[in-house]
This record gives structure tokens, C-alpha cells and sequence, in this order.
């Protein structure tokens, strides 16, 4: 007899727990650098553009085909078209890539956060800190795995019961603080020409390449082909209008997105180094921003609510991507929920190892070329998730139809107002994005283009 399947207790819990999957660290270290460079307000309006299309379609897809499956990407592909059954099998290899270096950089936020904590804010915000830590060898390792372990605990404790309580809680807490940071940074001098920077557009920047790179950006932050909205929408109930509840998770993420850029931004901008020395990824969040709390009025608590902020948005992202490989692991293999995660967690302990020391005494190793962690992100972000996302385009376009996702929308009478743009983006955009996306990231990863 098969046992019964973890659920979300409505529409609010399963908002909160998909939108805690999309808002994670691209959030809050890649967009703010992103619109910055690539003309603020005319990035931002693109990006908002491609939510309403592109990011709409793939989430309704994604999302329709765990509702009515009810099943982890691992068995829903195959049950949609036995030909497309690998695709459920690359799907279920993203978040095994993913989780254990995203472990290793929350161990990284975890450590920040304690620094702010203990008052060593002139420490950190020294260059040297930073890569004397990652340099490391014991201490990278253990946050790392308390990480691992916080994001196991929520994750072990269910659905109901770990993932959605801990997004009731830890998403309204997260938004308050965003605006805390934001009204507080914009108090300060000089902070109004940064904001005007930020989002007023500059025509001159609008190109293909920031179409490009706005539609990778929201690819990435909304967690899409990872599996993760496949085993969300398993465990949605049959009554929740998946629209409205797309609508929802779209708009959270891109407020939460331009908060970030609206904390970021205007505390470079104001900065001695100015917004020209504005880096992306790891530089920004754990050299240029401590080194700007450092100088700031009231930086140590401005820093440590910051680092909590990071923590959390990415407590909450590693969750939705251990949650996906548990269900596969479950569904796979017939293992309880703890057993399961458990056996996750210790393959995640061990595999993230080499992103963990990979700036220390394994730096010689370079696979491609590339450090260890950039690699492993390399694979699964720009090279997985855009085949899996074309695939299941194709599947869903051209081989079952488009027809099956549209009656999952709606077969409790709930009007899907976007049908004709949904199809229209599945069929034939969609995968044309897709192929750009694969392009444009592999190119950017080898040097052949800079982003």
C-alpha cells in the first residue's frame, strides 16, 4: 500500500515554500550587480518582462506537472511520455549537484554572521579575511556541514511540519529586514544619487546581451528546471488555483530581488571605491560589502542584520533543493522520509567537500580550468538546467501537447488568463531562450564573453 504523500496546508504555505526556493543568493549577489551594469532601470524593466512570459510559462509547466502527477521529477517525466523519462533523471541530478557547494556557501554566510556577531567588523572588513578563510581548512568545512545539518533538520521534519513552517516564519522575517536595511541605507548621505543610479533607466546599456542576461538571471533565481517546482506542485492539493499562486511566487521574488539591489547599490555607490569597483558573486557579498559595514554608521548591526537576511534566503533555498532529491530518493528507492534524507545528507557531507577546500589545498585541482565550486556550478546551472528546461519545452510543446498542462490549470473551473501566451512561450520561445541561454553561459564560462 503506498503511503501518503507530505502536503502543503494551502495556497500560503506552498507561496511561501516556492518562493523561498526562488529567493536565494543569485537574489541578493548577482541581480544588484546585474541591473547595476547592465542599466538599471532598463535591466530591471526586461527582467520584469521576462517574469511576466517566460518565467510564467515554465513555472506553470513545472509546477502543473508535479500537481497532477503527484509524483518527484524522477517518476512525473516518465509518466508524461516514456521517452522523456531521463529527463526526470537529469532533472533529479541538478539539486545533487547543487546542494552540497550552496551548502558550502551558506557555511560562508553562517561564518559572516558570527563575525558580526562577536563585534570583528574591522576584521572583516579586511580583503585578507575572506580569502585567509576560505584558504582555511577545518573551519570552511565545519560551517559547512552545520549548514548542511540546519538545512537537513527542516527538510527531515516534513513538508507541513519543516518546509512550510519554516517559510511562514522565515520569509515575512526576511522581507521586514530587506526593508529595515533599505530605508537605513537610504538615510545615509549620498545614498539618493545611488537609487537614481539603480533604477532610472540607461538607454544605452539596452542591447540583446541584456536581454540575455536578464533572462538568465530570472532562469536561475526562480529555480526553474532544478526539479525543485515539479516536487513543490506534487505536494500542492488539487483546489489551490496555480495562477494566482505563480503570480504570487513571481512577484515575491522580483521585490525581493529589487530590495536587494536597492540595500546593494546605493552602499557601493556611496562608498570610497564607488560602484565602479561593484563585483559580482562571492567578491561583492564577503569582500566590497563588509568593507563598506566597516566604514558605515552602525555597520556591525547593519552587517549582522545583512548576513542574517543571507542566511536565511539561502536556509531557505537549500531546503526546497534537498527536498527535491529526498522525494526522488523516496520515490526511487521506497525509503522513509528520514532515511532518505539522511542518506542525502551524507552523500551531500562528502561531496561537498572538494567545493570546501577547493580554495585551499586542493587550488591546484582545476577542472576546466575552474575551481572546484565554480565548476560543479558551471555543470549543473549552465549546462543542466537549460537542456532539461528545452526538454521538457519540447515534451510538453511539441509531443504531449500543450493541452495537458492547460486542463491541470484549470480542471477545477480556474480561468487561466494567460493560456494563449503560455502556449505560444512553451511552444516556440521558450526553447529559443533556452538554446541562447546554453550558448550565452558556456561561452561566459570560458572566457569567450564577460558578463
Amino acid at each position: 500500500m503506498e503511503k501518503k504523500r507530505g502536503s502543503f496546508t494551502g495556497q500560503i504555505g506552498f507561496v511561501l515554500a516556492a518562493a523561498g526556493s526562488a529567493v536565494g543568493l543569485g537574489n541578493l549577489w548577482r541581480f544588484p550587480y546585474l541591473a547595476a551594469e547592465y542599466g538599471g532601470g532598463s535591466f530591471i524593466f526586461v527582467y520584469i518582462i521576462l517574469a511576466l512570459t517566460f518565467g510564467f510559462a515554465l513555472l506553470v509547466t513545472e509546477i502543473a506537472m508535479g500537481r497532477k502527477t503527484k509524483k518527484s521529477p524522477m517518476i512525473a517525466y516518465g509518466m508524461f511520455h516514456k521517452k522523456f523519462k531521463f529527463v526526470g533523471y537529469l532533472a533529479c541530478l541538478v539539486p545533487v549537484i547543487i546542494l552540497p557547494y550552496y551548502c558550502v556557501i551558506g557555511g560562508w554566510v553562517m561564518k559572516y554572521m558570527t563575525v558580526y556577531l562577536t563585534g570583528q567588523t574591522q576584521a572583516a572588513a579586511q580583503s585578507s579575511f575572506f580569502t585567509g578563510f576560505v584558504g582555511d581548512t577545518a573551519a570552511p568545512l565545519i560551517f559547512f556541514w552545520i549548514f548542511l545539518l540546519a538545512t537537513f533538520g527542516i527538510v527531515v521534519a516534513g513538508v507541513d511540519k519543516g518546509i512550510e513552517k519554516a517559510s511562514r516564519i522565515l520569509m515575512p522575517i526576511l522581507l521586514v529586514l530587506m526593508v529595515g536595511i533599505c530605508i537605513y541605507i537610504a538615510t545615509l548621505p549620498g545614498a539618493l544619487d545611488g537609487i537614481k543610479y539603480y533604477l532610472l533607466p540607461n538607454l544605452s546599456n539596452l542591447s540583446f546581451k541584456t536581454v540575455c542576461v536578464a533572462m538568465g538571471q530570472l532562469f536561475f533565481s526562480m529555480s526553474l528546471a532544478m526539479g525543485i517546482m515539479v516536487t513543490y506542485g506534487s505536494y500542492t492539493s488539487d483546489d489551490v488555483n496555480m495562477v494566482k499562486s505563480v503570480n504570487y511566487i513571481e512577484i515575491f521574488d522580483t521585490v525581493v530581488a529589487l530590495l536587494a539591489g536597492m540595500m546593494v547599490v546605493p552602499a557601493v555607490y556611496i562608498s570610497s571605491a564607488g560602484v565602479e569597483s561593484m563585483t559580482k558573486g562571492p567578491s561583492l557579498m564577503f569582500v566590497s560589502l563588509p568593507a563598506i559595514f566597516g566604514d558605515m554608521p552602525g555597520g556591525t548591526i547593519v552587517g549582522l542584520a545583512f548576513f542574517v537576511l543571507v542566511l536565511f534566503a539561502a536556509l531557505t533555498s537549500s531546503v526546497s533543493v534537498m527536498e527535491a532529491i529526498v522525494s526522488c530518493v523516496m520515490d526511487r528507492l521506497h525509503l522513509k522520509r528520514t532515511k532518505a534524507a539522511i542518506v542525502v545528507m551524507v552523500f551531500s557531507a562528502i561531496l561537498g567537500i572538494p567545493s570546501s577546500l577547493g580554495f585551499g589545498v586542493w587550488s591546484g585541482v582545476t577542472p576546466l580550468g575552474m575551481d572546484f565550486l565554480t565548476f560543479f556550478d558551471y555543470i549543473s546551472n549552465s549546462v543542466l538546467m537549460p537542456i532539461v528546461a528545452l526538454l521538457t519545452c519540447i515534451m510538453i510543446g511539441w509531443i504531449c501537447g500543450t493541452k495537458v498542462i492547460s486542463d491541470e490549470v484549470s480542471k477545477n473551473g480556474e480561468k487561466f488568463g494567460r493560456k494563449k501566451l503560455f502556449e505560444f512561450m512553451i511552444k516556440y520561445v521558450c526553447p529559443i531562450m533556452m538554446i541562447i541561454i546554453l550558448v550565452f553561459y558556456t561561452m561566459e564560462a570560458f572566457g569567450l564573453i564577460t558578463v
